[in-house]
């Protein structure tokens, strides 16, 4: 019995090794196929999304995180009185970043004030004169009614005297004296009315003086608001809210106006400036979205749109642009930088900082059919240009 069973279970393995491979190969083939439609699928998958999606979008890692920088430069020359800041110091908006000696300044504010007092003096002297003169022009009119109403009376003497002394009622000599009185008050008349006159053109003589020092005054004043803006002036103030960088000032070191100091990156003015190659730029359009990595924060994605596309490639803004008319010609081609603004929170503002690497890939579907528009347009541009 013992032999009957040893040789069952001998043409049992039998069996199932001869069965073995068979199945082997079934198994086989049906991961082959599983694996071959799952490739198809996913090339479906990856073509159907390259065809809706994928061809339009364009990409570049030749983009860097800019910032527009303030230059922090003192409008007045002087030696540095107090540096308020650090080398990479956060600061807000009207925060003194450094102060230049103020006395000149200050003095000369001084100075225009004292200058301010003395016109209007001068000007409240005239007025005071104005005053006095017009009771000189009162009295020089007084006096002019007098001496013409006595010249009135001799000459009223002589026309009576006249027919008298022709009659020989009176003397000839009486009439003589009579027309010397009558040629002497005339003469008193002139001479009150000549001065009645020069005393009215004192008092336009005086009004100018009054209105030259009052233009002084004015002048003056000018130079003291002038002087006063110089005094605020020598404390430069951040205008936005940022940090600092860039330092190169010192306490105690003159400085002129109009150079730099220090240089100010705000918070709020982080974008980025991609540079993609002219043959990417037929469907790009202001407004389009964009995403945009970070080298340094690998897991970060951030969105942002395109803001501006440049009117003309690097090289044209370049201080030497290529000739390419001159020499041998090398077909090389151009970058356009495309601004593009990023929207980002504070935690991440602080991680990023102005000439960080990225990569940005912009989303062109939108101007998908420009490029069809723009065929048309040009063959029914050309059509009107045949006829």
């Amino acid at each position: 019995m013992n032999d009957d069973v040893d040789t069952n279970f001998n043409e049992s393995q039998q069996r199932g090794q001869a069965a073995a491979p068979g199945s082997g190969n079934k198994r086989l083939r049906l991961l082959l196929i599983t694996v071959a439609a799952l490739a198809i699928i996913a090339a479906g998958i990856w073509m159907v999304r390259y065809i809706v999606v994928g061809q339009y979008q364009e990409t570049t890692n030749d983009a860097y995180i800019q910032s527009d920088a303030i230059a922090i430069a003192p409008k007045v020359s002087g030696y540095v009185d107090r540096v308020f800041v650090t080398e990479n110091q956060a600061v807000k908006a009207g925060q003194p970043l450094v102060q230049i000696d103020p006395r000149d300044y200050s003095a000369q504010s001084a100075q225009a004030l004292a200058q301010i007092e003395i016109a209007q003096a001068s000007a409240a002297g005239a007025r005071a004169q104005i005053e006095e003169q017009a009771a000189a022009i009162e009295r020089a009119r007084a006096e002019l009614a007098a001496a013409q109403e006595a010249a009135a009376q001799a000459a009223s003497q002589v026309n009576r005297y006249r027919p008298l002394a022709a009659t020989g009622a009176e003397t000839g000599e009486r009439l003589s004296q009579l027309e010397s009185e009558a040629k002497r008050a005339r003469a008193e008349a002139n001479a009150a009315q000549a001065s009645l006159a020069s005393a009215h053109h004192h008092v336009a003589t005086l009004r100018a003086q009054e209105q030259q020092a009052l233009a002084q005054a004015d002048s003056a004043k000018a130079r003291l608001a002038a002087a006063k803006t110089d005094v605020e002036a020598t404390i430069l103030r951040a205008s936005a809210n940022g940090r600092i960088g860039n330092k190169g000032v010192r306490q105690g070191q003159f400085v002129q106006a109009a150079t730099r100091l220090m240089s100010l990156v705000p918070d709020k003015s982080l974008y980025v400036t991609a540079n993609f190659k002219e043959t990417q730029l037929g469907l790009m359009r202001p407004g389009q979205p964009v995403k945009v990595e970070v080298d340094a924060l690998p897991d970060l994605e951030l969105n942002g749109r395109i803001e501006s596309i440049a009117p003309g490639t690097g090289a044209q803004f370049s201080i030497l642009p290529p000739q390419n008319a001159t020499g041998n010609f090398t077909k090389i081609v151009q970058r356009v930088p495309v601004r593009i603004s990023i929207d980002i929170g504070p935690e991440t503002r602080r991680a990023l900082v102005p000439g960080m690497s990225v990569e940005v890939s912009v989303d062109t579907r939108s101007a998908r059919k420009a490029a069809e528009r723009m065929r048309d347009e040009q063959e029914r541009h050309n059509a009107r240009l045949a006829r």
